[in-house]
C-alpha cells in the first residue's frame, strides 16, 4: 500500500490491483467481500454503500475521468470509545473503489486508530492472488 497527502492535507493509503491479480473479478464481488469482512469484525458497524460514480454522474457539469468505470464507497464506523464529542469529526470511516479497464484502486484515509489502519490494510491486501 502507498501512503501519500493528497491534495497536500489528506493523509490517505491506497493500492491498484490488476484485474488479472485480483482474487475477485468485479465491483460487486468486492463490496461483498468488504462487507463480510466488516460484518465479522469485532467492533466494526456496517453503514452504507455509496456509488459515487452514479451520484457525480447525474450532477449537471458533473466531471468523471475517462478512465473510471465505477466508483463506490464503503462507508463504516470503527467507533470503539466515544469519551470526546470532537472524535466525530473524523468518523465514519469508507474504503473507495475505483474501477478502470485494467484494474481497481482502493483508497482509504488515515484513521485515528494505527490499528484500524492494519485491519484495512489487511482486508484490501487479501484481495491480492
Amino acid at each position: 500500500m502507498k501512503q501519500q497527502i493528497l491534495q497536500n492535507k489528506y493523509p490517505i493509503f491506497s493500492i491498484e490491483i490488476k484485474k488479472t491479480d485480483c482474487v475477485l473479478v468485479n465491483m460487486k464481488e468486492i463490496l461483498s467481500f468488504l462487507r463480510t469482512k466488516i460484518d465479522t469484525h469485532p467492533v466494526a458497524q456496517f453503514i452504507e454503500y455509496f456509488d459515487h460514480f452514479d451520484h457525480t454522474n447525474k450532477i449537471k457539469n458533473g466531471e468523471i475521468s475517462t478512465k473510471i468505470i465505477d466508483a463506490k464507497i464503503v462507508i463504516f464506523c470503527f467507533g470503539k470509545k466515544l469519551d470526546n464529542p470532537l472524535q466525530l469529526a473524523v468518523r465514519p470511516r469508507s474504503i473507495g473503489i475505483a474501477e478502470t479497464n485494467e484494474k481497481f484502486i482502493i483508497s482509504f484515509m488515515d484513521a485515528p486508530n494505527p490499528m484500524f489502519n492494519e485491519v484495512m490494510e489487511k482486508w484490501i491486501k487479501s484481495l491480492i492472488k
